[in-house]
């Protein structure tokens, strides 16, 4: 019985560390960030952005992580174990937005996949906008890939937390900045690059709007996996010698690095060919594959791109998957093997609509495909109010446990706690309260 109740852990603080950066770094940081930088002043944005990240980031997910570890449970059932009553709504939010968001993230995952191979078999010589309307209106082929990439997914987290999540965590990241600093090499190195990098780089403080704050905040708070109980779950499988805080920090810094660095790849890519930037799935799949398509060797430039956006999918729909296992495994004493397999097929299956959707062979609602409402429900409503209370809980109603967890009972210094607590209780829920009430405009 003792081996059966037996948590998880992770091996190293190193493995803890990369996972939860995976989870992190996501698609928003390479086909979001550097456009909204370049919209919104550039480096004057950026400056914004990380204030932003270490103050309502950093504080949200030392709140989740310290609620993990306290709890060594699911997001559901740290919330029943810590305070009972109707918090556990809370984890059931986090639960049921990540089994959302894996749904469309899958299919997404499937495209990144399908794109690495197109970049060898005709990608660079046909129109992008063509090619990517012919490929998303195919739906048997998009399913299979779709269906690929969540085999992949629910293989990693049929493994466990060592063999499974962390091992190939720590394969990943690594793998990811590798590619990210290869193709930052190429770009910059293009004949007109340095138009897109004075674009990118260049401080313009008269951008710095209201709207630009807006923007910056709400991608500080999205980008970081908050609110959906990933940093929840990883949590639980952290030893009590572990520094929370440190972690936190490290998380923040890895992914606000990855989403600075994307930048470098696609803004000198597209000034040197006089080519509009963008963002969101045309940046990705229309527009960067007719620039890969002018360079010299561009096939392996667009695979390698393709290739660091499928990393980047992969670690968050890994951490997706992880918060539902979880949940079955300890609320409802599932084998990892009996969750993994049976929710990954049932979110593979509730992916299937936003498949149909893109390919227009389902109605919309009132403009919005199905992947667009999904995301919709799962993005500007559960995430927000997710990160919302689990902020007031450990600002106001967990304040002693927090404390003696994110100072490991006292041994370890955290010299800014009463900012952090403060930032808990008022601070990080005015500004995702902000984000909440901007981002219902449907």
């Amino acid at each position: 019985m003792s081996n059966e109740t037996q948590r998880e852990q992770w091996g190293t603080r190193w493995g803890y560390i990369l996972a939860c950066a995976g989870s992190a770094v996501g698609l928003g940081n390479i086909w979001r960030f550097p456009y909204i930088t370049g919209l919104h002043g550039g480096a004057a944005f950026v400056l914004i952005y990380v204030i932003l990240v270490f103050v309502i980031g950093f504080t949200v997910m030392l709140a989740e992580m310290a609620i993990g570890r306290n709890s060594q449970l699911n997001a559901v059932g740290a919330f029943r174990k810590i305070k009972g009553g109707a918090w556990p709504i809370v984890g059931w939010m986090g639960v049921t937005a990540g089994f959302i968001i894996l749904s469309y993230y899958g299919v997404i995952g499937g495209w990144t996949m399908a794109y690495v191979l197109k970049s060898f078999t005709g990608l660079m010589q046909a129109d992008a906008g063509e090619a990517f309307g012919s490929f998303v209106t195919n739906v048997p082929i998009v399913i299979a890939w779709q269906a690929f990439f969540m085999f992949v997914t629910i293989y990693i987290i049929y493994k466990g937390i060592g063999e499974g999540i962390e091992k190939y965590c720590r394969i990943l990241m690594p793998s990811l900045f590798v590619v990210l600093l290869i193709l930052i090499v190429r770009a910059v190195t293009l004949p007109g690059a340095g138009a897109g990098i004075a674009y990118y780089l260049k401080p313009d403080f008269s951008k710095l709007t209201g709207g630009a704050f807006g923007a910056a905040l709400g991608q500080a708070f999205f980008s970081l996996s908050l609110g959906m109980g990933c940093m929840i779950t990883y949590g639980s499988y952290v030893g009590k010698k572990e520094t929370l805080p440190g972690a936190a920090f490290q998380v923040c810094f890895l992914d606000t690095a990855v989403a600075f660095l994307a930048g470098l790849v696609i803004f000198p890519a597209v000034f040197a060919f006089g080519i509009e930037p963008g963002a969101g799935a045309g940046l990705t799949f229309i527009t960067l594959p007719n620039v890969f398509g002018k360079m010299p060797g561009g096939m392996i430039w667009s695979a390698l791109f393709f290739v660091l956006l499928f990393v980047a999918a992969l670690t968050s729909a890994i951490s997706l998957l992880e918060v539902v296992a979880a949940y079955f495994i300890d609320e409802m004493k599932w084998s990892r093997t009996k969750a993994a397999w049976v929710m990954g097929f049932c979110i593979f299956l509730l992916g299937i609509p936003s498949v149909l959707g893109v390919a227009g062979k389902l109605p919309t609602l009132a403009g919005r495909d199905f992947l667009d409402s999904a995301d919709f429900l799962a993005s500007n409503i559960l995430l927000p109010l997710g990160g919302l209370f689990i902020a007031l809980f450990v600002g106001w109603f967990w304040t002693e446990g927090a404390k003696q967890e994110v100072t490991n009972d006292g041994t370890v210094p955290f010299g800014i706690y009463t900012l952090w607590l403060w930032a808990c209780r008022v601070v990080a829920p005015i500004a995702i309260a902000y984000i909440f009430i901007t981002g219902l405009k449907w």
